[in-house]
């Protein structure tokens, strides 16, 4: 699994965002806390993250090479060699019970497929129909109709189908890239996970930057701040299609594993605090297979939510 390097600048990603929630946790000292902010070094770190070999026998060498190699597009004040040290800890997080506490230096090139780019139509794309027109709304009825009221994201209904976003229209193409797809041991199968890699800085004031920062309650609340969740239910549409059309014996229940946002800044080694299993810096999140496979039948023009 493999794919080019990224030279598109990201433009779905905010440097900083205020967050209410208390930190909670350990104050573990984030690697990355006195690292730059902005979608340039977002940029750098998406496109290292996807060319380097997490299997490398010297991963801080591979990582600096492949910064000097992306920094021709990317340039940051902040010496090669410095960033390597401060991303080579993220590789040592444990990822959580989706990817069954896997981290990514055991999960090779080969189990990942790469900026996997997608383009689809939206109830018929340009073609004019009679049939009624999707709405944002549409997808946040799905939304609330599926998810069970304790899940973290549950809450994100309400601004889907509210009137900041209800009205806006789904019509044309959704083109997109997903940053990483990772294929997991799951038996004598796999299943597969949606990776998102988020350089967003959680942190308080001038209090030091650390795992605290980026516990479940302030990443979730990230999450929605950001719009992320409709992003991760539309990539999760896009795994399920591209399943579809490539696993054998596909079945969306057993292959679809869920989504992994990685705030990097707080993955910060094995010494990573968990609670309750879910590691600092590391959002997971399984939408029922039904939702996925509801909306994208509704992105299709198959039915509107009544």
């Amino acid at each position: 699994m493999s794919s080019e390097p990224e030279i598109g600048q990201l433009d779905d990603e905010v440097a900083d965002i205020a967050v209410t929630a208390p930190p909670t946790g350990a104050d573990v000292p984030s690697p990355m806390a006195d690292l730059p902010t902005g979608a340039k070094f977002g940029s750098l770190v998406h496109a290292v993250l996807e060319t380097a070999d997490p299997l490398a026998a010297d991963l801080t060498t591979e990582l600096q090479t492949q910064i000097e190699r992306h920094s021709v597009w990317w340039p940051v004040d902040v010496p090669a060699a410095q960033l390597a040290v401060a991303l080579e800890p993220l590789h040592d997080t444990p990822l959580g019970p989706l990817a069954n506490g896997l981290t990514l230096r055991q999960i090779g090139l080969r189990d990942r497929l790469c900026e996997m780019d997608f383009e689809f139509p939206l109830d018929g794309g340009d073609l004019r129909r009679a049939a009624p027109q999707i709405r944002l709304a549409d997808v946040g009825q799905l939304f609330g109709d599926h998810l069970p009221s304790d899940d973290p994201l549950a809450s994100y209904a309400d601004r889907l189908t509210g009137g900041a976003l209800g009205g806006q229209p789904l019509r044309g193409y959704l083109s997109g890239s997903v940053d990483v797809v990772l294929r997991i041991p799951d038996g004598a199968g796999h299943r597969y996970l949606v990776v998102d890699y988020k350089t967003n800085w959680l942190g308080e004031g001038r209090r030091p930057l650390s795992a605290a920062d980026y516990d479940r309650t302030r990443m979730a609340e990230a999450m929605l701040h950001s719009d992320y969740p409709l992003q991760a239910l539309l990539y999760s549409v896009v795994l399920h299609r591209f399943l579809r059309w490539r696993q054998p014996g596909y079945h969306p229940d057993r292959h679809l594993g869920g989504v992994l946002y990685l705030f990097v800044r707080g993955m910060c080694g094995p010494q990573t605090p968990a609670v309750d299993g879910h590691p600092a810096g590391v959002f997971s999140w399984r939408p029922p297979a039904s939702l996925v496979m509801a909306v994208s039948d509704l992105l299709d023009g198959r039915r509107v939510a009544a």
